[in-house]
């Protein structure tokens, strides 16, 4: 019997299948925490802090495929964020996590 974690499969996060918008790659550097707000900014899903504020605090963002009210929520390589119908996943410069 395997001693997985149940619901994550074998794999971890990575093997999970995104429904949706295809994502598009965005290389970030995470040396160090890169939260959910900056993200938006960063991958151009939205264009102000104050947009992405407004749009995290309404619901309207998921990161892998569940909504997320935490704009200072931090994330990692290969999470993918998802506005309305736009999708971008987080790629770890350089390789560094």
């Amino acid at each position: 019997m395997s001693r997985h974690i149940a619901g994550r499969g074998r794999l971890g996060r990575a093997t999970r299948s995104q429904a949706g918008p295809p994502a598009e790659p965005v290389e970030c550097d995470l040396t160090s925490k890169l939260t959910l707000g900056q993200f938006l900014k960063l991958a151009s899903l939205l264009d102000s802090g104050a947009e992405a504020k407004d749009a995290v605090a309404a619901g309207e963002v998921a990161v892998n495929g569940e909504v997320d009210t935490r704009r200072g929520r931090g994330l990692a390589d290969g999470d993918v964020v998802t506005y309305t119908d736009r999708a971008a996943r987080v790629v770890a410069r350089g390789g560094a996590r």
